[in-house]
């Protein structure tokens, strides 16, 4: 019995001992308090970000058990939400706005609150074109066309504008179908100030058409006319685009949701002269010429500007690149308290490090060294967060190592330059892009690097895996999203689902392998002890009740 009661007790103690290494090694920020109980915490706000946010939020709660809800009604009903104080936090890609577009009241929250960026990203341009009956993968635009696109300007595949812009293609006499948001976002947002900043006479004159005030600026709600149809949410555009009878149409969404649905994005024309598709390394590169508001006591801290991004002779920039935010509070409200504030603070911490290494596979691109170090700067005014933060050389970013300047971004440092196929002229590169990397045919007058058999192989097997991770292991049509998948008709009528992510519905996708890694290989070997420390002792001891008593 002794013997028996040694063993399960050395088990036991080496299993609990991994098992606790297990957690620590986890990710260095939210271990430490791994075995604590988290308060429930619920937000309201984007669906730019919120695959990511789907992802995160699901690896917390597996790994610490924390809870954390959150509903894509779009960046304008998250601001609305939280100065009503309905919510702990929200998301939004632009701040409180003072003076609304709509003529309602300025936003102005009812208790403290900061601007925490979470995940950077590209607003792409998804679509559903084909020649001959064959997908094109691989479309060229440049700003002015996607703009001329979006204010009705033109109206058919085949323009002249267009031709110019794919010279390797023969483009179908086919009416495009432009596809906005119909609910406030912080996509809409970004978008309409872009076109506002890079083509304002364009825009402007747009705007006068359907009766807005001129000069026309940024907007959340996108102004509908002509053959431009409306879908709620990011989930509801991308919906509508990749429907059979979406062909011919085209939207603006984060990349992610490209990935996601197996659908191409389109190339767009930055300002050296390349026509670049929103991967993570060309959206580094591009904000690294962002300007961020780094004085502590503006009241829009760490917020954008990001016209040197639209404007940047980096060959390798997208320029619809932009950042998205978490706004957290400040101040306990009637229902945040320090209690929701330790697990948002937790929470925030994960997202800003050990989050990060998720943002490329699911489409989006990780947070500079700069950034992590101001939004932990953020975390520590979140009542009940812990004020001490986290060591930022055991941050487990991919943009920075240990010894890195702020100023630093490793991603963008190793981000490959254009291919010559893809720069502006008489040859148009083949391979597919987002989440449907099979090349098209191009007739070019030389044929570019990429268009050689072997290397449009590698391009499609690369970008397939690619591709296959960011749709959790294979492309699906959008109908496979998050959420109760969206149905519409002809006319983008919702015949059945939803567009929107519920608080407690959401399937987040999650990475090839089911996340397996180093912290679930010490807990398997863990629970294998504790399993032997009861199941041996018993064996043990009746082999040594049989062995035969030596005689003398």
């Amino acid at each position: 019995m002794r013997l028996t009661r040694l063993i399960r007790s050395i088990a036991a103690g080496i299993a609990l001992s991994t098992l606790s290494l297990g957690l620590v090694a986890g990710t260095g920020v939210v271990a430490a308090n791994a075995a604590d109980t988290w308060e429930p915490i619920s937000g309201i706000g984007s669906t730019w970000s919120q695959n990511a946010l789907d992802q995160w939020r699901s690896n917390v709660n597996k790994n610490y058990g924390m809870t954390i809800n959150y509903s894509g009604e779009g960046s304008s009903a998250g601001r609305r939400h939280f100065i009503l104080q309905d919510v702990d936090f929200a998301i939004s890609e632009i701040p409180f706005q003072s003076a609304p577009e709509d003529g309602s009241l300025p936003e102005k929250p009812t208790s403290g609150f900061a601007y925490m960026p979470i995940v950077a990203g590209g607003t792409a341009f998804m679509y559903n074109l084909q020649i001959g009956g064959k997908r094109v993968t691989n479309l060229r635009l440049s700003g002015e066309t996607i703009t001329k696109i979006f204010t009705n300007v033109i109206t058919n595949w085949n323009d002249p504008v267009i031709k110019a812009d794919n010279p390797g293609l023969t483009m179908p006499d086919k009416t495009i179908v432009p596809v906005v948001r119909s609910d406030g976002s912080g996509s809409t947002a970004q978008f309409s100030l872009w076109m506002s900043k890079q083509h304002t006479a364009l825009w402007n004159n747009y705007c006068g058409v359907v009766n807005r005030p001129v000069p026309c600026g940024l907007t959340s709600q996108y102004p509908v006319s002509g053959n431009i149809k409306a879908q709620n949410g990011s989930l509801g555009v991308a919906g509508y685009v990749a429907q059979d009878y979406g062909e011919g149409a085209i939207t603006y969404v984060e990349y992610s949701y490209a990935l996601k649905s197996g659908f191409p994005v389109a190339k767009v024309l930055n300002n050296a002269g390349y026509y670049i598709e929103p991967t993570a390394p060309s959206v580094a590169v591009a904000l690294m010429n962002a300007q961020i508001d780094e004085n502590p006591a503006s009241k829009d801290y760490l917020t954008q500007i990001l016209d040197g991004v639209y404007n940047s002779a980096d060959s390798r920039t997208y320029p619809l690149s932009s950042y998205s935010y978490m706004i957290v509070p400040t101040t306990v409200n009637k229902v945040f308290t320090e209690k929701e504030g330790k697990t948002l603070g937790a929470f925030a911490n994960y997202v800003l490090c050990e989050g990060q290494q998720q943002a490329q596979q699911l489409g989006y691109s990780p947070l500079p060294m700069n950034l992590v170090l101001a939004g932990s700067k953020q975390i520590a005014r979140i009542p009940g967060a812990d004020p001490a933060g986290f060591d930022i050389n055991s941050c487990r970013n991919p943009t920075f190592k240990p010894g890195d300047s702020p100023a630093s971004n490793q991603l963008a440092a190793s981000a490959p330059a254009p291919e010559a196929c893809d720069k502006q002229g008489t040859t148009q590169c083949s391979k597919g892009t987002g989440g449907a990397p099979a090349a098209t045919p191009v007739s070019n007058d030389t044929p570019g690097a990429s268009d050689s058999p072997e290397a449009a192989a590698a391009a499609a097997a690369g970008a397939g895996a690619a591709a296959g991770a960011g749709a959790g292991g294979g492309t699906a049509d959008a109908a496979t999203a998050a959420g109760s998948a969206p149905v519409y008709d002809s006319n983008g009528a919702l015949i059945s689902g939803s567009g929107m992510v519920g608080t407690a519905s959401s399937s987040p996708f999650t990475l090839p392998g089911g996340g397996w890694g180093g912290q679930q290989y010490v807990m398997l070997f863990a629970a294998l002890l504790l399993v032997g420390a009861v199941v041996l002792p018993p064996m043990l001891s009746k082999r040594l009740k049989r062995r035969p008593t030596a005689t003398k």
